[in-house]
């Protein structure tokens, strides 16, 4: 049987518990996290979207997952939040995706996942200004971030990090998170410190 054809494409936006910046990119996944264990949260606002004849257009959905340890000795919990006007279809469709089973980006990840935790159906809002995003879904997700800059004072660009191998996209740009609470399919986070990592960039996903 043929794998279904797919692709989606917009702005990927994450904070995760790691301090600003996190190692786990440049540590080739192998090295600690910086408080022991990760928990990230990973929204996706697809701008255009295709899953066989279903159209994915103008959706969302976050992906919440805790890494216990160094992220590649595996182990991961991980559920997704999809857009509460999603379709049957559409949510079946961004399941697939998110699952890695019909190839794409999370194909390579899915090895890690030892702990599938369900999805939920909730309101998803993504707001961009400038420099600044936020991705709020009442209730259970509220993160927010702000690129960072370097320290060349006449610099009109943040930060980048490229070549990085990351599923959502290879070039990111960093960001320091300003706030990060989660409260959904059995995660619980809660942070304001100003001192978490971040990072954002447009993606382009398509299965194999």
């Amino acid at each position: 049987m043929a794998t279904p054809t797919w692709k989606i494409s917009g702005q990927y936006y994450e904070t995760c518990s790691c301090d600003f910046v996190c190692p786990c990119l440049p540590g080739q996944l192998a090295v600690r996290p910086s408080k022991g264990s990760c928990t990230f949260a990973m929204a996706f606002q697809i701008e255009r979207g295709q899953h066989e004849a279903v159209s994915l257009d103008g959706l969302g959905f976050i992906l919440l997952g805790v890494s216990p340890e160094a992220m590649a000795k595996g182990n991961w919990s991980v559920g997704v939040i999809v857009d509460e006007r999603a379709s049957e279809e559409q949510r079946d469709a961004i399941k697939a995706i998110t699952s890695g089973t019909e190839g794409g980006p999370m194909a390579a990840l899915s090895p890690l996942v030892s702990s599938f935790v369900g999805v939920e159906s909730a309101a998803i809002r993504f707001e961009r200004n400038g420099l600044k995003w936020s991705v709020t879904s009442p209730q259970f997700v509220d993160m927010a971030a702000e690129g960072a800059m370097g320290i060349n004072p006449n610099a009109t660009e943040p930060l980048r990090l490229d070549n990085t191998g990351h599923p959502a996209a290879d070039c990111l740009t960093l960001a320091h998170a300003s706030r990060s609470h989660v409260r959904a399919l059995g995660f619980e986070w809660d942070d304001v410190s100003g001192q978490n990592n971040g990072q954002y960039a447009p993606f382009s996903w398509q299965g194999a």
